[in-house]
Protein backbone atom coordinates (compact mmCIF):
# COMPACT_ATOMS: atom_id res chain seq x y z
CA UNK A 1 0.00 0.00 0.00
CA UNK A 2 1.36 3.54 -1.09
CA UNK A 3 2.04 5.71 1.33
CA UNK A 4 -0.21 8.88 1.89
CA UNK A 5 1.35 12.57 0.70
CA UNK A 6 0.90 13.54 4.31
CA UNK A 7 2.80 10.63 5.96
CA UNK A 8 5.35 9.68 3.40
CA UNK A 9 8.10 11.41 4.64
CA UNK A 10 9.01 12.22 8.51
CA UNK A 11 9.20 15.83 8.18
CA UNK A 12 5.29 17.64 8.23
CA UNK A 13 4.50 20.18 6.03
CA UNK A 14 1.52 21.76 5.04
CA UNK A 15 0.45 24.35 1.84
CA UNK A 16 -2.59 25.33 -0.41
CA UNK A 17 -2.60 22.54 -3.23
CA UNK A 18 -5.56 22.02 -6.15
CA UNK A 19 -6.13 18.52 -6.88
CA UNK A 20 -7.72 18.69 -10.59
CA UNK A 21 -7.55 20.69 -13.53
CA UNK A 22 -9.76 22.89 -12.08
CA UNK A 23 -7.15 24.76 -10.51
CA UNK A 24 -9.14 25.44 -6.99
CA UNK A 25 -6.55 25.76 -4.04
CA UNK A 26 -7.28 24.02 -0.74
CA UNK A 27 -5.47 23.51 2.54
CA UNK A 28 -2.94 20.07 1.92
CA UNK A 29 -1.29 18.46 4.23
CA UNK A 30 2.10 16.94 3.12
CA UNK A 31 5.56 15.46 4.14
CA UNK A 32 9.11 16.66 3.48
CA UNK A 33 12.52 14.48 3.92
CA UNK A 34 14.84 14.87 6.71
CA UNK A 35 17.64 17.56 6.08
CA UNK A 36 20.76 16.39 4.19
CA UNK A 37 23.73 17.16 4.56
CA UNK A 38 24.22 19.60 1.69
CA UNK A 39 20.43 20.32 2.20
CA UNK A 40 19.10 23.94 3.10
CA UNK A 41 15.46 23.94 5.49
CA UNK A 42 13.80 27.10 5.34
CA UNK A 43 10.21 28.86 6.56
CA UNK A 44 8.42 30.04 3.69
CA UNK A 45 7.74 33.62 4.26
CA UNK A 46 6.48 35.41 0.70
CA UNK A 47 5.88 34.17 -2.70
CA UNK A 48 4.54 35.65 -5.68
CA UNK A 49 2.17 34.66 -7.93
CA UNK A 50 3.04 33.94 -11.62
CA UNK A 51 1.38 33.40 -14.89
CA UNK A 52 2.77 30.02 -15.61
CA UNK A 53 1.03 29.09 -12.07
CA UNK A 54 -2.26 29.59 -13.38
CA UNK A 55 -1.34 26.99 -16.98
CA UNK A 56 0.27 24.28 -14.43
CA UNK A 57 -2.30 24.52 -12.46
CA UNK A 58 -4.72 23.45 -15.42
CA UNK A 59 -2.89 21.62 -16.82
CA UNK A 60 -3.09 24.01 -20.33
CA UNK A 61 1.07 22.56 -20.95
CA UNK A 62 0.09 18.87 -20.35
CA UNK A 63 2.51 18.03 -18.17
CA UNK A 64 1.00 18.87 -14.72
CA UNK A 65 1.03 16.30 -11.84
CA UNK A 66 -1.77 16.39 -8.82
CA UNK A 67 -2.56 17.10 -6.41
CA UNK A 68 0.08 20.09 -6.88
CA UNK A 69 1.70 22.92 -4.88
CA UNK A 70 2.66 25.27 -6.98
CA UNK A 71 4.76 28.86 -6.51
CA UNK A 72 7.96 29.32 -7.93
CA UNK A 73 8.90 32.71 -6.73
CA UNK A 74 9.97 31.88 -3.07
CA UNK A 75 11.57 33.87 -0.48
CA UNK A 76 12.24 32.64 3.77
CA UNK A 77 14.74 32.21 6.50
CA UNK A 78 16.64 29.33 6.58
CA UNK A 79 15.62 26.94 9.87
CA UNK A 80 18.22 24.50 9.55
CA UNK A 81 21.06 23.42 7.80
CA UNK A 82 23.04 20.38 6.93
CA UNK A 83 26.54 19.67 8.36
CA UNK A 84 28.09 19.74 5.03
CA UNK A 85 26.46 23.34 3.83
CA UNK A 86 29.05 26.28 4.12
CA UNK A 87 27.12 29.36 2.86
CA UNK A 88 23.90 29.36 4.64
CA UNK A 89 23.33 29.86 8.22
CA UNK A 90 19.82 29.38 10.30
CA UNK A 91 18.46 32.84 10.03
CA UNK A 92 19.73 33.83 6.62
CA UNK A 93 17.16 35.20 3.94
CA UNK A 94 17.27 32.68 0.84
CA UNK A 95 15.23 32.76 -2.61
CA UNK A 96 13.70 30.22 -4.54
CA UNK A 97 13.89 30.68 -7.97
CA UNK A 98 12.45 28.45 -11.37
CA UNK A 99 16.34 26.94 -11.69
CA UNK A 100 16.52 25.16 -8.81
CA UNK A 101 19.22 22.32 -7.00
CA UNK A 102 22.38 23.57 -9.21
CA UNK A 103 24.78 25.82 -7.13
CA UNK A 104 23.32 26.09 -3.63
CA UNK A 105 24.62 29.66 -3.43
CA UNK A 106 21.40 31.76 -4.18
CA UNK A 107 21.67 34.44 -1.50
CA UNK A 108 18.74 37.08 -0.63
CA UNK A 109 20.54 40.58 -0.38
CA UNK A 110 19.72 42.40 3.27
CA UNK A 111 18.50 45.55 1.47
CA UNK A 112 15.97 44.00 -0.54
CA UNK A 113 12.68 43.19 1.06
CA UNK A 114 11.66 39.74 1.16
CA UNK A 115 8.22 40.41 -0.61
CA UNK A 116 9.90 41.43 -4.02
CA UNK A 117 9.58 37.47 -4.41
CA UNK A 118 8.65 37.98 -8.27
CA UNK A 119 12.12 39.04 -8.76
CA UNK A 120 13.38 35.47 -8.91
CA UNK A 121 10.79 34.97 -11.96
CA UNK A 122 9.13 38.03 -13.53
CA UNK A 123 13.08 39.91 -12.85
CA UNK A 124 14.64 37.79 -13.97
CA UNK A 125 12.77 36.71 -17.02
CA UNK A 126 13.17 39.63 -18.04
CA UNK A 127 16.75 41.30 -16.75
CA UNK A 128 18.65 37.76 -18.71
CA UNK A 129 17.41 38.48 -22.29
CA UNK A 130 18.73 42.44 -22.28
CA UNK A 131 21.61 41.46 -20.88
CA UNK A 132 22.08 38.29 -23.29
CA UNK A 133 21.78 39.83 -26.35
CA UNK A 134 23.43 42.98 -25.49
CA UNK A 135 20.16 45.42 -24.85
CA UNK A 136 21.71 46.98 -21.54
CA UNK A 137 23.99 49.67 -22.97
CA UNK A 138 23.59 53.04 -22.02
CA UNK A 139 21.60 55.34 -24.69
CA UNK A 140 19.95 52.14 -26.65
CA UNK A 141 16.60 52.39 -27.86
CA UNK A 142 14.29 49.45 -26.26
CA UNK A 143 10.82 48.28 -26.58
CA UNK A 144 8.68 46.33 -24.20
CA UNK A 145 5.60 44.71 -25.74
CA UNK A 146 2.55 44.96 -23.37
CA UNK A 147 2.52 46.69 -19.38
CA UNK A 148 1.94 43.74 -17.08
CA UNK A 149 3.75 41.59 -14.33
CA UNK A 150 6.82 40.81 -16.55
CA UNK A 151 6.81 43.76 -18.83
CA UNK A 152 6.75 46.70 -15.82
CA UNK A 153 10.28 44.73 -14.89
CA UNK A 154 11.84 44.84 -18.33
CA UNK A 155 11.35 48.62 -18.03
CA UNK A 156 12.45 48.99 -14.41
CA UNK A 157 15.65 47.03 -15.75
CA UNK A 158 16.79 48.75 -18.97
CA UNK A 159 16.20 52.23 -17.34
CA UNK A 160 18.42 51.33 -14.60
CA UNK A 161 20.78 49.74 -17.86
CA UNK A 162 20.22 53.59 -18.61
CA UNK A 163 18.51 53.11 -21.87
CA UNK A 164 15.56 54.53 -23.73
CA UNK A 165 12.33 52.94 -22.61
CA UNK A 166 9.15 53.04 -25.47
CA UNK A 167 5.99 50.71 -24.18
CA UNK A 168 4.50 49.28 -27.26
CA UNK A 169 0.87 48.65 -25.50
CA UNK A 170 -2.62 48.06 -27.61
CA UNK A 171 -4.25 50.61 -25.27
CA UNK A 172 -4.23 54.53 -25.30
CA UNK A 173 -4.85 54.34 -21.67
CA UNK A 174 -1.56 52.98 -20.64
CA UNK A 175 0.28 56.57 -21.03
CA UNK A 176 0.17 57.32 -17.66
CA UNK A 177 0.74 54.46 -16.12
CA UNK A 178 3.91 54.06 -18.59
CA UNK A 179 5.66 56.86 -18.53
CA UNK A 180 4.57 58.44 -14.77
CA UNK A 181 4.54 55.29 -12.82
CA UNK A 182 7.15 53.35 -14.04
CA UNK A 183 9.49 56.09 -16.16
CA UNK A 184 9.43 55.00 -19.69
CA UNK A 185 10.06 57.51 -22.10
CA UNK A 186 7.51 57.10 -24.48
CA UNK A 187 4.34 54.47 -25.16
CA UNK A 188 3.57 53.74 -28.70
CA UNK A 189 -0.21 52.33 -29.36
CA UNK A 190 0.87 49.54 -31.40
CA UNK A 191 -2.37 48.58 -32.88
CA UNK A 192 -6.49 47.96 -32.76
CA UNK A 193 -7.62 45.10 -33.88
CA UNK A 194 -10.90 46.49 -35.61
CA UNK A 195 -8.06 48.99 -37.17
CA UNK A 196 -5.38 46.69 -37.86
CA UNK A 197 -4.87 46.46 -42.14
CA UNK A 198 -1.99 44.82 -43.50
CA UNK A 199 -0.14 44.10 -40.45
CA UNK A 200 0.68 48.15 -40.16
CA UNK A 201 -0.60 49.84 -36.49
CA UNK A 202 -3.79 51.45 -36.37
CA UNK A 203 -2.95 54.73 -36.31
CA UNK A 204 -2.01 57.51 -37.95
CA UNK A 205 1.25 56.92 -40.80
CA UNK A 206 2.94 60.00 -39.52
CA UNK A 207 2.90 58.03 -36.18
CA UNK A 208 3.68 55.02 -37.85
CA UNK A 209 6.96 56.43 -40.01
CA UNK A 210 8.19 58.25 -36.94
CA UNK A 211 8.17 54.44 -34.94
CA UNK A 212 9.83 52.90 -37.89
CA UNK A 213 13.21 51.69 -37.60
CA UNK A 214 14.02 53.71 -34.15
CA UNK A 215 14.44 50.44 -31.99
CA UNK A 216 17.73 48.81 -30.95
CA UNK A 217 15.40 45.60 -29.45
CA UNK A 218 12.29 44.73 -28.30
CA UNK A 219 11.42 42.41 -25.37
CA UNK A 220 7.94 41.15 -26.64
CA UNK A 221 5.83 38.73 -23.85
CA UNK A 222 2.96 38.44 -25.29
CA UNK A 223 1.82 34.88 -25.18
CA UNK A 224 -1.42 34.95 -27.67
CA UNK A 225 -1.13 34.92 -31.10
CA UNK A 226 -0.50 38.10 -32.91
CA UNK A 227 1.73 39.67 -36.09
CA UNK A 228 5.33 39.93 -35.75
CA UNK A 229 6.00 42.40 -39.25
CA UNK A 230 4.94 45.26 -36.96
CA UNK A 231 7.27 44.85 -34.33
CA UNK A 232 10.42 44.21 -36.93
CA UNK A 233 9.50 47.36 -38.95
CA UNK A 234 10.31 49.27 -35.80
CA UNK A 235 13.74 47.98 -35.02
CA UNK A 236 16.83 49.65 -36.60
CA UNK A 237 19.10 47.31 -39.30
CA UNK A 238 20.80 44.66 -36.59
CA UNK A 239 17.80 45.04 -34.17
CA UNK A 240 16.94 42.31 -32.10
CA UNK A 241 13.34 40.89 -31.12
CA UNK A 242 13.31 38.56 -28.02
CA UNK A 243 10.31 36.69 -27.81
CA UNK A 244 9.54 35.96 -23.85
CA UNK A 245 6.26 35.05 -24.30
CA UNK A 246 4.65 31.55 -25.39
CA UNK A 247 1.74 31.72 -27.79
CA UNK A 248 0.38 28.17 -27.94
CA UNK A 249 -0.38 28.94 -31.82
CA UNK A 250 2.50 29.02 -34.10
CA UNK A 251 3.21 32.85 -35.04
CA UNK A 252 3.88 33.82 -38.90
CA UNK A 253 7.34 35.00 -39.21
CA UNK A 254 7.77 37.37 -41.93
CA UNK A 255 11.40 36.30 -43.79
CA UNK A 256 12.16 39.47 -46.05
CA UNK A 257 12.56 42.24 -43.13
CA UNK A 258 14.64 40.10 -41.08
CA UNK A 259 17.27 39.98 -44.90
CA UNK A 260 16.95 43.68 -45.83
CA UNK A 261 17.71 44.64 -42.15
CA UNK A 262 20.09 41.61 -40.94
CA UNK A 263 17.38 41.47 -38.12
CA UNK A 264 17.49 38.75 -35.45
CA UNK A 265 14.30 37.60 -34.13
CA UNK A 266 15.20 35.13 -30.76
CA UNK A 267 13.86 33.37 -27.43
CA UNK A 268 14.57 33.51 -23.73
CA UNK A 269 13.63 31.44 -20.37
CA UNK A 270 14.16 32.88 -17.21
CA UNK A 271 18.08 32.67 -16.97
CA UNK A 272 20.68 30.46 -14.56
CA UNK A 273 21.66 30.48 -11.02
CA UNK A 274 24.93 32.49 -11.20
CA UNK A 275 22.62 35.17 -13.35
CA UNK A 276 19.63 35.35 -10.79
CA UNK A 277 22.30 36.23 -7.99
CA UNK A 278 23.66 38.90 -10.52
CA UNK A 279 20.05 40.12 -10.66
CA UNK A 280 19.17 40.28 -7.15
CA UNK A 281 22.42 41.73 -6.54
CA UNK A 282 22.08 44.29 -8.93
CA UNK A 283 18.03 44.94 -8.09
CA UNK A 284 19.20 45.36 -4.19
CA UNK A 285 22.06 47.74 -5.66
CA UNK A 286 19.31 50.13 -8.06
CA UNK A 287 16.32 49.80 -5.69
CA UNK A 288 14.45 47.65 -8.27
CA UNK A 289 11.34 46.09 -7.35
CA UNK A 290 8.21 44.50 -8.12
CA UNK A 291 5.07 46.85 -8.06
CA UNK A 292 3.37 44.33 -5.93
CA UNK A 293 -0.30 43.61 -3.78
CA UNK A 294 0.31 41.09 -0.56
CA UNK A 295 -2.26 39.49 -0.08
CA UNK A 296 -3.12 36.64 2.73
CA UNK A 297 -3.05 32.93 1.79
CA UNK A 298 -6.79 32.35 1.58
CA UNK A 299 -7.12 35.16 -0.62
CA UNK A 300 -5.09 32.66 -2.97
CA UNK A 301 -8.55 31.47 -5.69
CA UNK A 302 -9.67 35.20 -5.84
CA UNK A 303 -6.04 36.64 -6.68
CA UNK A 304 -6.01 33.59 -9.64
CA UNK A 305 -9.26 34.68 -10.34
CA UNK A 306 -8.28 38.25 -10.99
CA UNK A 307 -4.99 37.57 -12.23
CA UNK A 308 -6.32 35.62 -15.09
CA UNK A 309 -8.29 39.22 -15.48
CA UNK A 310 -4.96 41.19 -15.55
CA UNK A 311 -6.77 42.80 -12.74
CA UNK A 312 -3.19 43.51 -10.72
CA UNK A 313 -0.92 46.02 -10.84
CA UNK A 314 1.36 44.10 -11.38
CA UNK A 315 2.03 41.25 -9.46
CA UNK A 316 0.22 39.09 -6.25
CA UNK A 317 2.48 38.29 -3.10
CA UNK A 318 1.08 35.63 -0.88
CA UNK A 319 2.16 36.93 2.29
CA UNK A 320 3.13 33.19 3.63
CA UNK A 321 4.73 33.85 6.74
CA UNK A 322 2.20 35.88 8.16
CA UNK A 323 -1.13 33.96 7.20
CA UNK A 324 -0.68 30.27 6.39
CA UNK A 325 -2.24 28.17 9.16
CA UNK A 326 -3.77 25.24 9.46
CA UNK A 327 -8.06 25.23 9.30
Amino acid sequence: MAKSYENEHPIKAFGWATRDISGVLSPFNLSRRVTGKKDVQFKVMYCGICHSDLHQLKNEWGNSKYPMVPGHEVVGVVTEVGSKVEKFKVGDKVGVGCMVGSCRKLRWPENLSMDAAPLLCAGITTYSPLKYFGLDKPGMHIGVVGLGGLEHMAVKFAKAFGTKVTVISTYANKKQEAIERLGADSLLISRDPEQMKDNAFGQSSDIRQAAMNTLDGIINTVSAVHPILPLLMLMKSHGKLVMIGAPEKPVELPVFPLLMGRKLVAGSCIGGMKETQEMLDFAAKHNITPDIEVVPMDYINTALERLLKSDVKYRFVLDIGNTLNKK
